[in-house]
């Protein structure tokens, strides 16, 4: 089973902008930090993608792949198995989210 994500997970776009999440979840925990949702707000920053020499950075995540089975705080969990799009200001998707570091002591589907 793949681990649940927390606040404290480290995610990036696929050019190397840092994702930050937003949590509304303040009562499921996992590994000490709070449980990410589906729903939570995922924002990016410092994403130096350019198409030609217009920049086109990436700006948010938006799920579309969750855990199926684990829910925090009435919404689906996000575990490293989760998927994410990596979208640009303009809705355009420009990649997955790569996460590169989660709490190893609670996993779930």
């Amino acid at each position: 089973m793949p681990n649940l994500l927390n606040i404290s997970s480290v995610m990036m776009c696929p050019h190397g902008g840092t994702v930050s999440a937003v949590s509304q979840n303040t009562k499921a925990q996992a590994g000490g930090g709070f449980i990410l949702r589906m729903s939570d707000t995922y924002i990016i920053a410092g994403c130096p993608f350019v198409i030609g020499i217009v920049p086109h950075p990436c700006m948010q995540v938006q799920w579309v792949v969750g855990a199926t089975m684990v829910k925090a705080a009435g919404d689906f969990a996000l575990t490293v198995a989760s998927v994410g799009l990596c979208l640009a200001g303009d809705g355009a998707p420009q990649g997955t989210v790569l996460i590169n570091s989660t709490q190893p002591q609670v996993s779930g589907t």
